[in-house]
């Protein structure tokens, strides 16, 4: 399978070093960040140890969540139908929560405050949670997630695919190697792992190789 392109190019880990006086500004999913903005008031489990390393000097963080701006939290949970989230910007898919409900213009909204927020505090790199509906970046549900056989699909959510068309290239949690590359280019060090980002991954390449 191919690389996905809202990946850090290589030439992004050969930057100079960041420092505190040039910090790299780097926007997170506000779940990931620690707050406790998840449909039910969680965070989605313990994610210190990826904030762990990225509370430095040398990294401005700038914490958002899409959902919370336009729905409040806790909320019920927004799903794209018809599409991925750069069909839902087009008008061409729908963001529906369990109950039916259409949300598209909302979402779409917070999307956009997520992307506008970016550009002006100028960030350079987004880290976002995977398979939602809204930061989702490799992997997102095709559909409700509450059905008897949920589905997955290849593409981003809604905020992620504004900030992708914005220039921001965008990892999830989930993207190991680029984690580490990141890791390596703060630290001042370059590390051989066997690291693998989620498109690299068995559970991936065995689930989409089965789908057009």
């Amino acid at each position: 399978m191919e690389r996905p392109h809202h990946l850090p190019a290589p030439i992004f880990f050969q930057r100079p070093r960041p420092t505190a006086e040039r910090p790299l500004v780097v926007m997170m999913s506000a779940c990931l960040g620690g707050i406790h903005c998840g449909v039910d008031g969680s965070t989605y489990g313990d994610h210190s140890a990826l904030r762990s390393w990225l509370l430095r000097p040398e990294v401005r963080l700038v914490r958002f969540c899409p959902e919370d701006h336009v729905f409040g939290t806790p909320r019920m949970t927004p799903d794209i139908h018809g599409g991925t989230g750069f069909d839902v910007l087009d008008g061409r898919a729908r963001v529906r929560f369990e109950d039916g409900s259409d949300r598209t213009d909302e979402l779409v909204r917070g999307a956009m405050a997520m992307r506008d927020l970016a550009l002006r505090e100028g960030v350079e790199l987004a880290i976002l949670m995977d398979v939602s509906g809204a930061c989702g970046s490799s992997v997102t549900y095709a559909g409700s997630r509450f059905t008897e056989t949920p589905r997955y699909q290849q593409g981003p959510g809604v905020a992620a695919a504004a900030l992708i068309r914005a220039g921001i290239p965008v990892i999830s949690q989930r993207d190991d190697r680029s984690l580490r590359m990141l890791r390596d280019l703060l630290d001042g060090t370059r590390t051989l792992a066997d690291e693998r980002d989620h498109w690299e991954k068995e559970w991936y390449q065995e689930y989409f190789a089965q789908r057009p």
